[in-house]
């Protein structure tokens, strides 16, 4: 990564029998699961997880992801999705690293979400002030 992550989140996990194909390797689309998973993860650990979210009235609806395949995962494969948390100012921007039981890269990835007001279904340009408040307090407890 060129780029100097905000906030990362290692997210482990074993490649299941469910997630594979008929060549015993994961399927394209559940890379995208594996993402979503680990963006989970890191949003809770800056406090502003999907339910809270809607507590406050936003919802952070998904407006692009890139992958780039490297190579594949196999059934029983442990894997780690690393998280790095980019730009959140004006949307969440996440780079995402899948990588294998030996530190390679399988799959890199970015995602980006834009806030969205729940009551009125419209578009925000900047990130709600109540989000922008819980990760600048968790980044500025990192850097004590």
């Amino acid at each position: 990564m060129k780029e100097k992550p905000l906030y990362t989140v290692d997210v482990p996990f074993t490649v299941e029998f469910y997630d594979v194909d008929s060549m015993n390797v994961v399927w394209h689309g559940n890379y995208v699961k594996y993402m979503e998973k680990a963006r989970c993860v890191l949003l809770d650990k800056l406090g502003f997880g999907y339910k809270e979210m809607v507590k406050h009235g936003y919802a952070f609806p998904v407006t692009t992801i890139n992958l780039k395949y490297v190579r594949s995962l196999r059934f029983g494969e442990k894997a780690v999705v690393r998280t790095c948390l980019m730009e959140y100012e004006n949307k969440i921007r996440i780079l995402y690293e899948i990588l294998d039981e030996n530190g390679k890269i399988a799959t890199k990835a970015e995602s980006n979400q834009m806030a969205l007001k729940l009551d009125t279904w419209e578009s925000e340009f900047e990130t709600p002030k109540v989000f922008i408040d819980k990760i600048e307090k968790i980044l500025g407890e990192e850097n004590k």
